[in-house]
């Protein structure tokens, strides 16, 4: 520090010096001295500011320095203002000689070097630090940019490192921002131009221009041979990105698929199932097209067709192959048992399979079922698992069905065996046979009950299985789901998973690549929106054949009599009216009285069951009530559910009904089995009073916190429809079983058991504010 000093007052002195002795100065008073003096002082002292720290090795920053600056700058004026005004002799040589000291170590000084500063401090340092947490992650999208946005900062701005006196802070500038830079620049040159042109491959892939792709993967190999270095963990991620776009462009294969699931009779939608299905094949005439189960029970179609109408609408789509729904089994304890079922396989078009299934009890079935896979399978028989030959590759295709087919539908003599040991099978035996592209055509759900079976179980579980073709849970996966992981977390060959929701809302389609292994190095999916179509005219005119005799249906009465209309009033605006979405209303007791009937023939604990008003959708007029009146109050399709639910659970969920009182919300919960007092004075979330359920004895029983439940709710609300986050967690956990039970069906069950209706209502929802 006392050398700086010293170093700083010789400068000073012999600058002063020279100054004056060269000027031959005089000044008229002494005042006028000091002023000058004082000011060539400061700015000889803001070039001090800098240069001086930084022959320490140290930069002084902005914050710093704008002290000095502002100081320099007001002494500066000041002394020239002073001489100007003055009387001395030699006046303009005064002001030169100010000027040319200003000039030196202001704005060619510490002006520029302050700028200097603040461009390493905010644009490149900032891109340094950007670069590092991209290398921390592993992001090599994220890096590409930064890199690119560094190159273009060197390239065009770094001129403004050099544009200031003294050397030392200039070195110390480029030694702690510039050399970085250009090293790091330099460095990462080829490994990004290596992504670069992985990513340029990948979109050629993408694009079907694999001649292209297999150029540019040719050019990366001699760079690559130009990494400095291979061990870092983020050229090891670039190295494996490489590999895999390397992989695809070599000897593979491309299977396509179109898949669709859960369509419970919605045959109205076949004729622009047909148009898109048509679509797809104009441009890849191989793509197989699969159906994950569910066609039977739903609509009128079935109730009156039992799966012919829409069996002869599938031909016109030629299915490549099906396995079975468990609503396939809701016949079972008919008269006629699985009749309606036999019919429909026998006159398919198609083979089925079904690997986890045993016919051989059932009178109609057993003659079906084939229990080796077969590589010439036949229409309208049942495989354990068939092999296809699609291009010159062999293709092994084996199905599941969920094993809670047994509580939720009527199987009757129809059995089911472990699903993971059935599937571990089955990809055994398409090894031995030389197969090593697998597809399970599964009706066990997404992310159904885990306690039973799932897809993502299955994939985690048994390794060999390529694809996966789902339904059962009418999930919308948008996008295919890879799953690469056991259920340990220890990394598998990758299983992709799709499905097309529900309904015949959407047909799936799927591309999957396979190396020359039969592994799978790349997939792309999406969903085809049905209702976009135009129908194709061959199958519109099939289904008017059908669709004439439904609309006589819908007008036929059910023999039930509605002594007064039961009406779905709403408040268009008033809260002071009576709501469907507030209130207890007459026709929402019998829907939840249907619903919670039906669910006690499948679970005799089911204490309660609920409907969202915002599902209710018309009332039913006075008079005979016809099929199409029922369709009209439940339009949705909506499925019967139960779920385990603890009473805190339950408490929670009618807050949320209550929520908006007096407001409406189509969430509110019309209830059987219970009665619900609420306080609209309390604050929201604060407002039930009490929920009981009435037990086998006629009394009504307090419903307790940490107690479960058994209760039944349409599958929507049962999903988290309308807001109930506490109903989303109940599903995740596998608490919901769907029961697939069409809702209008089970509310015209319910007329039909009452014979005749009113609107009255009997106070088992109550607001109990005083």
């Amino acid at each position: 520090m006392r050398n700086n000093k010293i170093k700083k007052s010789v400068v000073a002195a012999v600058i002063t010096t020279s100054l004056f002795s060269v000027s031959s100065v005089s000044f008229a008073n002494s005042s006028l001295q000091e002023v000058v003096d004082h000011a060539r002082q400061d700015i000889k002292n803001s070039a001090y500011s800098y240069v001086v720290p930084a022959q320490a090795g140290k930069l002084s920053t902005s914050k710093d320095l704008y002290p000095a600056l502002n100081t320099a700058k007001a002494s500066y004026q000041k002394a020239r203002n002073e001489i100007i005004k003055s009387n001395v002799k030699n006046k303009d040589l005064l002001l030169k000689n100010l000027d040319e000291l200003y000039n030196e170590h202001v704005t060619k000084g510490i002006v520029p070097y302050i700028d200097a500063y603040n461009y390493a401090d905010k644009y490149l340092d900032p891109i340094m630090k950007e670069i590092k947490q991209a290398e921390a992650i592993k992001d090599w999208d994220k890096l590409e940019k930064a890199y690119h946005k560094l190159s273009v900062q060197l390239k065009t701005r770094t001129a403004i490192l050099y544009r200031f006196t003294g050397k030392a802070p200039r070195d110390l500038l480029l030694v702690q921002y510039k050399n970085p830079a250009n090293q790091k620049r330099d460095e990462l040159m080829v490994p990004v131009t290596i992504f670069m042109k992985t990513k340029e491959a990948e979109a050629y892939l993408a694009a079907n221009k694999k001649d292209e792709a297999v150029k540019v993967m040719e050019s990366i190999n001699l760079l690559i041979e130009k990494l400095p270095s291979t061990s870092s963990p983020i050229i090891k991620e670039l190295l494996a990105y490489v590999e895999n776009i390397s992989a695809q462009t070599k000897a593979g294969f491309t299977l396509s698929l179109m898949h669709v699931n859960d369509t419970h009779a919605r045959t109205t939608q076949a004729p622009k199932r047909l148009t898109a299905i048509k679509e797809v094949r104009a441009e890849n005439p191989s793509t197989l097209l699969i159906d994950a189960g569910d066609v039977f029970s739903g609509t009128l179609y079935f109730n009156e067709f039992k799966g012919q109408a829409d069996l002869e609408l599938m031909k016109l789509m030629d299915y490549d192959v099906m396995t079975f729904g468990n609503h396939e089994f809701d016949l079972g304890n008919d008269p006629e048992g699985h009749k309606a079922l036999k019919e429909f396989i026998e006159k398919s078009n198609f083979p089925f399979v079904s690997s986890n299934v045993d016919f051989s009890k059932d009178v109609n079935l057993k003659g079906l079922f084939n229990v080796n896979v077969s590589s010439n399978p036949k229409d309208g028989q049942i495989y354990s698992g068939i092999i296809k030959e699609v291009d010159g590759q062999k293709i092994g295709l084996f199905g599941l069905t969920t094993a809670e087919t047994a509580t939720i539908s009527s199987p009757k003599d129809v059995t089911f065996t472990e699903y993971i040991k059935a599937a571990q099978t089955m990809v055994d035996e398409f090894k031995k046979q030389g197969v090593n592209k697998v597809v399970a055509v599964t009706h066990i759900g997404y992310d159904d009950n885990p306690t039973v079976d799932n897809d993502l179980m299955l994939a985690a579980a048994v390794n060999g299985i390529d694809v996966i073709v789902g339904g059962h849970s009418h999930t919308k996966l948008e996008k295919p789901v890879l799953v690469d992981k056991d259920s340990t977390g220890k990394k598998k060959d990758p299983t992709i998973i799709v499905q097309a929701s529900q309904y015949s809302e959407f047909l799936g389609t799927l591309d999957v690549d396979f190396d020359g292994e039969g592994k799978v190095i790349g997939h792309a999916g999406k969903l085809i929106e049905i209702k976009d179509q135009v129908a194709d005219p061959t199958a519109a005119a099939l289904l008017k054949t059908y669709s004439s005799k439904i609309d006589t249906i819908n007008k036929t009465e059910i023999g039930v009599n509605a002594v007064e209309e039961l009406q779905t009033p709403r408040t268009d605006g008033d809260d002071t009216k009576p709501s469907v979405r507030k209130n207890e209303t007459a026709l929402g007791n019998i829907i939840t009285d249907g619903m919670l009937l039906k669910a006690k023939k499948y679970d005799n604990k089911v204490i309660m069951a609920f409907q969202n008003g915002g599902g209710i959708r018309a009332e039913i007029g006075q008079g005979p009530i016809t099929v199409g009146e029922v369709i009209t109050v439940l339009p949705f399709g909506n499925t019967l559910a139960t779920m385990e639910i603890t009473g805190a659970e339950l408490k929670s969920a009618f807050e949320i009904s209550f929520k908006s009182y007096p407001k409406e919300n189509g969430g509110f919960l019309h209830v059987a089995g219970a009665k619900v007092e609420f306080d609209s004075s309390k604050p929201a979330g604060e407002r039930v009073v009490s929920i009981k359920y009435k037990a086998e004895d006629g009394s009504f029983v307090d419903i307790k916190n940490e107690e479960k439940y058994k209760v039944a709710t349409n599958a929507f609300t049962a999903k988290g429809g309308d807001g109930y986050d506490v109903f989303a967690n109940i599903y995740k956990e596998g608490r919901v079983t769907d029961l697939g039970l069409s809702d209008w069906e089970n509310l015209q069950e319910q007329l039909q058991l009452l014979k005749t209706v009113n609107n009255k209502t009997e106070g088992r929802i109550v607001d109990v504010k005083k």
